[in-house]
């Protein structure tokens, strides 16, 4: 019996820690971060696989930490993930496109999301293949396929190959990862940004 105390003990000890470090995707309040910050973002020429060049972006893990809120610095920094069924967009219907949140390069269309039951945001495809970098990271002991944003290195989420046809692809996206940018002003959205 009292080791049947003992082990209930340490996995409501491990729960805890565990729920603490998952992160919802409620607003935090940055101004109280120092807005001090020496280091300077630094715009650099990238030359993606196909051969389009993009505008890359460069900053200190300083200067991002003093522009995110810290949610969105835990996930898209420290590549940390927020607690299922809990961001703004894993049951978001409306029309529109899906942009990184750090420095708004467009990644996701409204019209390749889909209801993948996870409780996170989920893609068939991006936008573009090349707006999208990927990695094998092993966080959980195995091998995952870790997907950022290929212009600011930003951490989104992970790609799984249990998705719907014509790629067969889940993009499993965190919501403060994006933000959204609605039908009738992406076009003028994506011809700003480029």
């Amino acid at each position: 019996m009292k080791h049947l105390f003992l082990l209930l003990s340490f996995l409501s000890i491990a729960c805890t820690a565990q729920k603490s470090k998952a992160v919802s995707d409620a607003p935090t309040n940055t101004s109280e971060k120092s807005q001090t910050v020496d280091n300077q973002e630094k715009e650099i020429l990238l030359t993606l696989p196909n051969g389009t060049k993009i505008s890359g972006l460069e900053k200190s893990e300083e200067l991002w930490a003093s522009e995110l809120s810290d949610n969105a610095f835990y996930v898209l920094r420290e590549k940390g993930t927020e607690r299922a069924f809990t961001g703004r967009y894993w049951d978001y219907k409306e029309k529109g496109i899906y942009a990184c949140s750090a420095c708004g390069m467009p990644l996701f269309d409204s019209e390749t999301k889909y209801k993948s039951g996870t409780g996170w945001p989920s893609y068939y495809q991006p936008i573009e293949d090349e707006y999208i970098r990927e990695d094998t990271d092993y966080d959980l002991g195995y091998g995952r396929t870790e997907v950022m944003c290929n212009r600011c290195g930003g951490h989104l989420g992970h790609v799984f190959k249990d998705g719907p046809k014509p790629t067969g692809l889940r993009y499993c996206i965190n919501s403060i990862s994006l933000q959204f940018i609605e039908e009738a002003k992406q076009e003028e959205y994506i011809i700003n940004y480029k």
